[in-house]
């Protein structure tokens, strides 16, 4: 059965398929929403300390000003005042949208060697169990290779599991960028990884992206963002059928958006877990974001993408053997992410995976999926191979 069958009798066994797994969901992991989770206490401490700050007399903004007002206050102070307050609240100006890029890049290298500092105590507490001590050594060692030469980030927070945006290319000068919106075990610790699994974690994903858009178009000054700036579900459990994630994640995907320096255009490539994040997002996001691309979608929590209420054009694709695609797409009270994106009724606009393999193989270098979310990236939509029951995806797009 290809990814764009439906009938009565296959949406009936996957209604019944949804209800069991909600209740064996139920009967062994519990409610495990983030509201039960301890706060950010570093992110908690910093943003305390910003809030009696001073800076040549004047009191320190507030961090939830527009970025707009935000610019405007970094403008008015001298270079150094500007890298003293980088410097003194590492992790208020390394995430605050609004302060100079290269400004937060300075305060996240900072706030990375100050947590780095922390591990490498941890790692020798004799009141730590073997198992902290390792836990510390692992996180030294992700802040270590986070720390390599070359390396800029728009966004840092060692709390709890972490956050962190990864930027590739000059994201001041771009005339296009792209977002890669990863999904479940986002985290710090997942941030990238080697081998074979390289290209599934979200520097891998972006770093595959950045290489193929400099291929597409050479002469387009591209940048693209590794955003692991969100608390995403901790596997397959309630979070993952469950929505609150997506929305809060949304809330701080659309304030990266708006303080996105110039006025490129932006393209977001959305994978599982992140394409539901996506879909909340997509109607307050700028008109600047032209493409919002997902791939092994679960379902954007909308039945069809009118319902998105986005400017943006919506893309789709899923690979042959993407186990996602035994998921049901269904919404009840809450629970699931509506009807499946590459569906025929959805209205997107159904690209080839070609031939990407499994749930995590779409950013992989050489594959039709990665060469179409290059082209989307770069504006080069005529580039774009459609899927072979959606022939049409390239029309009525300007450039295409």
């Amino acid at each position: 059965m290809t990814s764009f069958d439906s009938s009565p009798t296959l949406t009936a066994w996957r209604a019944l398929l949804a209800v069991a797994v909600v209740f064996v969901m139920l009967a062994t992991t519990g409610w495990t929403a983030v509201r039960h989770q301890r706060s950010d206490e570093p992110r908690d401490i910093a943003l305390t300390s910003w809030a009696r700050g001073r800076i040549a007399g004047h009191a320190l903004p507030d961090v939830d000003a527009p970025p707009r007002r935000l610019a405007t206050f970094f403008a008015s102070l001298t270079a150094a005042q500007r890298t003293a307050l980088a410097d003194t609240y590492p992790l208020v100006v390394g995430n605050l949208n609004g302060a100079p890029v290269t400004l937060r890049y300075h305060a996240n290298r900072r706030a990375l060697k100050q947590a780095r500092t922390v591990e490498q105590e941890r790692m020798h507490d004799a009141r730590l169990s073997p198992e902290g001590r390792d836990d510390a050594f692992r996180r030294m060692q992700r802040f270590e290779s986070m720390l390599a030469h070359g390396r800029h980030f728009l966004a840092f927070d060692p709390s709890g599991r972490g956050h962190a945006a990864e930027v590739f290319g000059d994201l001041d000068r771009a005339q296009r960028v792209s977002l890669v919106v990863p999904g479940v075990d986002t985290n710090l610790m997942t941030l990238e990884r080697s081998g074979a699994k390289t290209n599934a974690a979200p520097v891998g994903m972006a770093k595959s992206l950045y290489a193929a858009e400099r291929t597409a178009r050479p002469a387009t000054r591209t940048a693209v963002i590794a955003w692991a700036d969100y608390t995403a579900p901790a596997g397959i459990g309630m979070d993952a059928v469950l929505g609150n994630l997506a929305e809060r994640g949304a809330v701080r995907l659309r304030a990266l958006v708006g303080a996105l320096p110039g006025t490129s255009k932006v393209s977001l490539f959305c994978h599982s877990y992140g394409s539901v994040l996506c879909g909340v997002a997509a109607h307050e996001l700028p008109s600047r974001v032209t493409d919002i691309a997902v791939a092994g979608s679960p379902g954007m929590r909308v039945q069809n993408a009118a319902q998105l209420h986005t400017t943006a054009d919506v893309w789709a694709m899923r690979d042959r053997d993407d186990w996602i695609e035994d998921v049901p797409n269904m919404e009840v009270g809450g629970l699931g992410h509506g009807a499946d994106p590459v569906d025929r009724g959805f209205g997107a606009r159904v690209a080839s995976a070609g031939d990407a393999r499994g749930h995590s193989g779409y950013f992989e270098p050489g594959t039709e999926s990665l060469s179409n979310f290059a082209a989307i990236g770069v504006g080069a939509y005529g580039s774009v191979t459609c899927a072979s029951a959606d022939s049409a995806c390239r029309e009525g797009i300007s450039g295409a």
